[in-house]
C-alpha cells in the first residue's frame, strides 16, 4: 500500500467533529407522585417529539406572559363547550391577555353557560359505552353533539332570548344614531349582559370569556361572526330593526394594538379564521410578532392555513426573524391546561 493510500484509508476513519451534537444528550423522563405541572413539563424536556415541543412551548409562554409584551390570544375550535373556558377566563383576569380573538361559536357556548346553560357528558352504561351514540336518536330528543360533549337545543332558545332582551337592543339604538356598530362593539355589549345577567340570576357557573373580557376592558375580536348562531341571530333581528354590524370596523382598533405594542406575542389555539386575523395583523405594522405558541391538531403537509407551522408565518413577515416560537400538536383540550399552568406556575410559584 502506497503511503498515498495510507493517508487515504486514515482519512476516512477520523473522529468526526460533531460539536452541534455532543451535548444535551435524550434523558428519560421522571413522574413522580405529588410532582406539580411545571416539574412534569421540567421532564418533558429531556424526551423527544411531543414531549420536547411541550417543555419549549412552556417557556416561550412564560416569555410571552411578561408585562412588556401584548399578548394576541387566538382561541378557535370547540374549546369553550369542552371545559376549557375558565382556563382563558382567568388568564383574561390576571392580566395575561390584551387582545382576544375567536368564534361566534366559542362566544355563543360561554354566553349560554354565562346565563345558567350547561353543555353536558352522555350517560355512561354499565358496559361502559355512551347511552347517547345514536344521532338519530339525539336529533329526536332535540341534543345537539360536539364529539362527546352534549347540549340541549333549549339552551338555544334562551341565548336568543337573552341576545334580544338584554343585548340587541341597546347596539339597536346605538345603529339608529351611528348607522352600525363593530363586532367588538358586540362582543363587549354582550359580555356586559353577561356579567349582569349570570350576577342577577345567582349562576352557579363563571360568567365567562365576554364578561371577563368587558370587566378587564380587554377587546374581543370576532371576523368570522357571521359563522354562528351569535352572528345568525344579530342577521335576523336587524331585518326588523335598525341592528347593522360593520365585519370592517374592528381593523384599525386591532392594527393599532399591533402599533403601539412594545414587544407581541400571539398565543394561537387552533386555527381557521382567528389564527389568520391574529397573525395578518402584523403585515401592516413596521414589525412582527416576537414570541408564537401555536397548539393545533392539523398537519402541515396539506398546505392548510390551520396546520401551517409558525416557521412558516415567519416567510410572510408574521413573525420576526429570531422570534421564539413553538408548534405543539396535539389536542388542545390536553395540551392547553398543560402549558398554562406550567407556566403560571414559573411566573406566580406554587402555594
Amino acid at each position: 500500500m502506497s503511503d498515498e493510500d495510507s493517508d487515504a484509508h486514515e482519512d476516512t476513519h477520523h473522529e468526526p467533529h460533531r460539536e452541534t451534537f455532543s451535548h444535551d444528550p435524550i434523558g428519560h423522563a421522571r413522574v413522580d407522585a405529588g410532582m406539580s405541572v411545571g416539574e412534569l413539563a421540567d421532564q418533558y424536556g429531556h424526551a423527544g417529539v411531543g414531549a420536547a415541543d411541550l417543555h419549549e412551548a412552556v417557556a416561550v409562554t412564560e416569555a410571552m406572559f411578561d408585562d412588556d409584551v401584548t399578548v394576541f390570544f387566538s382561541l378557535a375550535g370547540a374549546m369553550v363547550p369542552t371545559g376549557m373556558r375558565r382556563i382563558v377566563s382567568d388568564l383574561i383576569r390576571d392580566g395575561y391577555i390584551d387582545v382576544l380573538v375567536t368564534t361566534g361559536a366559542n362566544l355563543t357556548h360561554d354566553s349560554i353557560e354565562a346565563i345558567g346553560g350547561k353543555h353536558h357528558h352522555g350517560e355512561v352504561t354499565a358496559e361502559g359505552k355512551t347511552e347517547r351514540e345514536h344521532d338519530e336518536t339525539l336529533r329526536e330528543e332535540g341534543v345537539d353533539r360536539i364529539y362527546n360533549v352534549y347540549l340541549p337545543q333549549e339552551y338555544f332558545a334562551t341565548f336568543e332570548s337573552h341576545l334580544r332582551e338584554e343585548v340587541f337592543p341597546v347596539l339597536d339604538d346605538e345603529c339608529q344614531q351611528d348607522g352600525s356598530v363593530s363586532i367588538e362593539r358586540l362582543t363587549r355589549e354582550l359580555g356586559r349582559a353577561n356579567a349582569a345577567v349570570n350576577e342577577r340570576d345567582d349562576v352557579d357557573e363563571d360568567p365567562g370569556l365576554a364578561a371577563a373580557a368587558y370587566e378587564s376592558d380587554v377587546p374581543i375580536y370576532c371576523p368570522a361572526i357571521q359563522d354562528s348562531v351569535l352572528g345568525l341571530q344579530a342577521w335576523m333581528y336587524g331585518q326588523t330593526t335598525s341592528l347593522s354590524v360593520d365585519a370592517l370596523a374592528d381593523m384599525t382598533d386591532i392594527t393599532d394594538a399591533a402599533f403601539d405594542a412594545d414587544e407581541a406575542g400571539a398565543f394561537v389555539v387552533g386555527g381557521g379564521v382567528p389564527k389568520n386575523f391574529t397573525l395578518q395583523t402584523m403585515l401592516v405594522t413596521p414589525r412582527a410578532y416576537d414570541y408564537a405558541v401555536q397548539l393545533t391538531m392539523d398537519p402541515e403537509q396539506t398546505g392548510g392555513l390551520s396546520g401551517a407551522t409558525l416557521d412558516e408565518a415567519r416567510s410572510w413577515g408574521k413573525l420576526e426573524p429570531d422570534a421564539e416560537n413553538v408548534s405543539v400538536y396535539g389536542d388542545a383540550t390536553i395540551t392547553l391546561p398543560l402549558v398554562v399552568a406550567a407556566a403560571r406556575e414559573r411566573l406566580e410559584g406554587t402555594e
